[in-house]
């Protein structure tokens, strides 16, 4: 059994250290690329193989590995296995093409932290990266909207942050922005820009329409929406 390594969360003011492992060159320079733009992203490494992964997150002092589900000579639950072991505070994505359940919950039952379809929006990705760090207890699932609607919903809503449900039940109980931001400590403006993501992530254009969603998947507590007027039925729109 491989030794224990201690990788250890980032500490203040320290950006999120990510290693990615894809071995399509074009879409992992183009994955480097988005997160290196966040001031709170690094991406210190990065690999077209998981052969030797365990000791590249060791010599980066990685905090995240977004990989690749299927690249030549490779087996993502193994590989897994192994980093979780080896690295126990280490964060592990999962990035692929295919939605196949029994795949997602193999890879969730070894360790992975979460498991994002390739298509997913940005805000999705970014938005699992920092939830994972924040140690937020719901798994990061997101995959396509080709999916029933209900499905669809379900795999949103494990996208969302843990902040991002705080504000959407604020919203929920008619707080304004500047209320929300007052209630929860933060700036109108980020109050705005967890909205943005959640209508992205959802698939919806205004407040009642990510409320309406949130109930009906039990996102948010029903009793925080009693708070308003009874609102129209939701309409289903493609998130991506």
């Amino acid at each position: 059994m491989p030794e224990t390594d201690e990788t250890g969360p980032p500490r203040p003011g320290e950006p999120i250290r990510i290693v990615a492992v894809d071995d399509h060159s074009l879409l992992r320079n183009a994955l480097c690329q988005l997160l290196d733009v966040e001031d709170d992203l690094c991406v210190v490494a990065e690999a077209d193989t998981s052969v030797g992964l365990g000791d590249l997150v060791a010599r980066t002092a990685a905090h995240v590995v977004l990989l690749d589900v299927e690249m030549p000579h490779h087996h993502a639950p193994g590989v897994v296995s192994e980093l979780t072991a080896r690295f126990p505070h280490l964060q592990v994505l999962m990035l692929s093409m295919h939605d196949h359940a029994p795949l997602v919950h193999e890879l969730l039952a070894r360790g992975a932290h979460g498991y994002l379809h390739k298509s997913s929006p940005r805000a999705s990705l970014l938005s699992a990266i920092r939830g994972v760090m924040a140690r937020d207890p719901q798994v990061m699932i997101a995959l396509p909207s080709s999916a029933t609607p209900e499905k669809a919903i379900q795999s949103a809503g494990h996208t969302l942050s843990l902040r991002e449900r705080e504000v959407l039940t604020h919203v929920a109980g008619a707080l304004s922005n500047r209320q929300i931001a007052n209630e929860l400590g933060i700036t109108e403006a980020t109050v705005k820009r967890h909205l943005r993501n959640v209508f992205e992530k959802l698939g919806v254009a205004s407040r009642i329409g990510a409320v309406n969603k949130a109930v009906e998947a039990r996102l948010i507590d029903p009793a925080a929406a009693g708070k308003q007027p009874s609102l129209p039925e939701p309409v289903y729109r493609r998130a991506m």
